[in-house]
């Protein structure tokens, strides 16, 4: 397999083009994309789901882009040591009733040796919203612009 660099060990500066790199992949809303920056055999925990290996990865986030709709990602890096690192990200979506929600989270990542993610374990928290209260605005599925502020400059 190719590298995907940054490749550990992370700086904060690093981590942070890795976790932007993961951000605009998720954005993206391609599982197949998205699964291609972890390892084969890649073990996730996703709030109470466990499971390994790109084919899951890639299932799990067809059923997850099925039920949160028009999704919008942003990540910001909490700390870095190694080849781990720690991101809190939000998230905004609605289901198929029109009812929005901020999913609020935390990740830890583990890199191997090529850049790519062997270990993610996430917890996160779901509010609803109202549309009025969504504060992730941009118009297409795909990077956030350079231009639209992150957490911290939303107060979030």
């Amino acid at each position: 397999m190719s590298p995907r660099p940054p490749l550990p060990p992370f700086t904060l500066e690093t981590a942070a083009q890795k976790a932007r790199m993961a951000e605009d992949a998720w954005n993206s809303r391609d599982p197949e994309r998205v699964s291609g920056a972890y390892t084969p055999d890649s073990s996730w925990r996703n709030r109470a789901e466990f499971f390994a290996g790109r084919e899951a990865i890639v299932a799990f986030l067809r059923r997850k882009w099925a039920r949160e709709l028009d999704y919008r990602l942003i990540k910001e890096v909490w700390a870095t040591t190694g080849n781990r690192i720690a991101v809190r990200f939000a998230y905004e979506w609605h289901d198929d009733s029109g009812q929005w929600f901020r999913s609020h989270g935390n990740e830890q990542w583990e890199f191997d040796e090529a850049g790519l993610m062997r270990r993610r374990e996430a917890s996160i928290n779901d509010v609803a919203i109202e549309e009025s209260q969504r504060l992730f605005h941009w118009d297409h599925a795909g990077p956030r612009p350079a231009d639209h502020p992150g957490l911290t400059d939303l107060g979030l």
